[in-house]
């Protein structure tokens, strides 16, 4: 993998803006790289704890296995990070995370990422930050469990369009992520999820690019509006 600069991973990382170039130079010198190809478990249950991991590219899901199932709980891409609750946490685990497409990732081991939270206070305070903001998107979806489905589904697309989404002429580009584990993240039913998704492309809302995994959010202001957003 070519050699990442300092200032490229401070605007690829929102995590790493804060930090001192001294803190993003050291932590690129200790990094370790990997590439997976799509459905390869990333981090097997027993691994969490082990280390920080950030994604270079493509897209990767967190799963919770119960009995014979699994349910996702999270979907993250390009930019965002994993890993950084368990090293804190020695618990044993029941998730995995498992790459969706083809993944480039970047760990830093726990050891080292905890020394370097030590040293720079401005990559704490970061850190805390955002762990804060994920604490209030999980809040949100408890506060979104008796809303109708097709109000969760637009809440849920609504977030991963202003946490991924790329702006295009017509609308905003995201992944289009599998129906289970888009309806999973929503609280649904994948044959809940297949209707209101239904509905959306025939209202001109949505429209999928199956060839690309690509799914087009033609009118983000009215899924802002169904998600009770404005």
């Amino acid at each position: 993998m070519p050699f990442m600069q300092a200032d490229t991973l401070s605007e690829q990382y929102s995590l790493f803006q804060a930090a001192s170039p001294e803190t993003v130079e050291w932590l690129l010198s200790v990094a370790t790289h990997h590439d997976y190809p799509a459905d390869r478990a990333v981090v097997m249950e027993d691994a969490w704890g082990n280390a920080v991991y950030f994604i270079q590219a493509g897209w990767v899901k967190v799963r919770r296995h119960a009995e014979d199932s699994s349910i996702t709980l999270a979907v993250l891409g390009q930019g965002d990070f994993f890993g950084e609750m368990a090293i804190l946490d020695e618990s044993p685990r029941s998730t995995d995370v498992v790459a969706m497409t083809a993944v480039k990732l970047m760990s830093i081991s726990a050891q080292r990422f905890l020394q370097t939270l030590f040293k720079d206070p401005q990559l704490h305070h970061r850190l805390l930050q955002i762990m804060v903001q994920r604490l209030r998107q999980t809040n949100l979806r408890f506060q979104l469990r008796h809303q109708p489905p097709a109000v969760k589904l637009a809440n849920t697309l609504t977030a991963i369009q202003e946490a991924y989404g790329e702006p295009v002429e017509d609308g905003v580009d995201l992944f289009n992520i599998p129906r289970k584990d888009l309806a999973d993240l929503a609280d649904i039913t994948p044959d809940e999820a297949d209707k209101i998704m239904a509905k959306l492309a025939e209202k001109g809302w949505i429209v999928e690019d199956n060839t690309r995994s690509v799914l087009r959010l033609k009118n983000t202001r009215q899924l802002a509006h169904l998600a009770g957003r404005l």
